[in-house]
């Protein structure tokens, strides 16, 4: 079965082909314009939600957390602080943490390397809540061994079984940490870690208590009423701790950048502006050289709708050509850029970066028949008598 067509074998359709091709030059010309507006907007959205998948990705993973930090004036966190967090009902862990900052010192072929580093004290159970290792295993308690981070293992050229030093005392890699990103809770990346018994010998003067303790929550969805559990144990004489939840970064991050991503398609926008000027100036000019065809047309019984008709047509079916050839290119280009520049092309393939290309597609369509509007209807109410005469 056949889907009728409406516009086959109509009269108005077919003029209105018939005169975009009659001044192809000129059609052309209109064309690249809304072309060009279309790329603007659909890339300039496409690059913003780009940016924002790219940084919410990176902070992911800890989007389930709370953060609880000594509060102005205090020290740090206590056992028995942390004994009442666990009290908190929908809470999974409770992964108290020490750390201090530290330059570690590696040699290689006769020559020291130095790289800046987090130190952490932290049980190899709660590490593995945090972090996944990619190569080897997590270190033994007491041991001498360590496990550290991507960024350190990269920039030092570490692998598994080789030696740091730390303050004079050498530790051994056994395990080296996958890439994680930014994070608010530990620096994997940039971290070393090891065994309480080997923290403490690195830094004899340490505080009994912990820097942070982080919490992680059975349901993201019921991080308030877990905040709210916290502060009414610790917080209910004096503030004593500091509460943090790491899904409001993420949602503040959300909130930047659809303000950047409109910011950035206000810019494209210019370029339908400039377009849609372009078509209205071709319009009036077709309409100029079609007075005599419009009074015959009127004159044969054409009523006012039929030239609004044939007019708007015209513009739609400008619109719809560029614009289809837009968002193809649109789609192209993002998919060629991305692929060569950033090696991942999965942004591209997402519903909130179609949902740009849709939306460039349909600003180029209404910018088309916004341009054509004007002159439609000055062409629907010219007299057939004066449009006769006109020369």
């Amino acid at each position: 079965m056949k889907i009728p067509d409406p516009l086959k074998n109509n009269m108005y359709a077919e003029l209105a082909r018939r005169n975009l091709k009659r001044q192809a030059v000129r059609t052309i010309l209109a064309a690249i314009g809304i072309i060009i507006g279309v790329i603007a907007i659909s890339s300039m959205g496409i690059l913003g939600n780009s940016l924002k998948l790219s940084v919410t990705d990176s902070f992911s993973d800890i989007g389930d957390k709370i953060i609880v930090y000594p509060a102005p004036g205090e020290d740090y966190i206590t056992d028995k602080q942390v004994a009442q967090i666990k009290k908190v009902s929908n809470i999974e862990s409770v992964i108290p943490v020490r750390s201090g900052g530290d330059v570690v010192e590696y040699k290689k072929g006769g020559t020291t390397f130095q790289y800046y580093v987090s130190v952490y004290d932290l049980k190899k159970e709660d590490l593995d809540k945090l972090a996944d290792l990619e190569q080897g295993r997590y270190f033994k308690p007491g041991s001498t061994e360590c496990v550290v981070g991507s960024g350190i293992a990269k920039n030092l050229d570490l692998s598994l079984g080789q030696k740091i030093e730390i303050d004079d005392t050498n530790l051994r890699v056994v395990g080296i940490l996958r890439e994680r990103g930014l994070g608010f809770d530990i620096s994997t990346d940039s971290g070393v870690f090891t065994s309480s018994e080997m923290y403490e010998k690195l830094y004899p003067d340490a505080d009994d208590g912990y820097g942070t303790a982080i919490v992680v929550v059975k349901d993201i969805n019921k991080i308030d009423p877990v905040m709210e559990g916290i502060e009414e144990r610790l917080n209910k004489k004096e503030d004593t701790v500091t509460v943090f939840a790491t899904n409001s970064i993420t949602e503040s991050l959300d909130s930047v950048f659809r303000s950047v991503s409109l910011f950035l398609m206000g810019i494209g926008s210019i370029s339908l502006l400039v377009a849609g000027v372009s078509i209205l100036n071709v319009m009036l000019m077709s309409t100029m050289e079609r007075t005599k065809e419009i009074g015959i047309m009127k004159a044969v019984g054409a009523s006012r709708r039929d030239i609004l008709k044939m007019f708007l047509l015209e513009a739609l079916f400008l619109g719809l050509i560029a614009s289809t050839a837009g968002a193809i290119l649109t789609l192209g280009g993002s998919y060629l850029i991305m692929a060569l520049l950033v090696k991942n092309t999965s942004y591209l393939l997402t519903f909130s970066s179609m949902f740009y290309v849709l939306e460039g597609f349909l600003f180029g369509i209404a910018t088309s028949l916004l341009g054509g509007m004007y002159p439609a209807w000055k062409a629907s109410m010219m007299k057939p008598l004066d449009a006769l005469r006109y020369e």
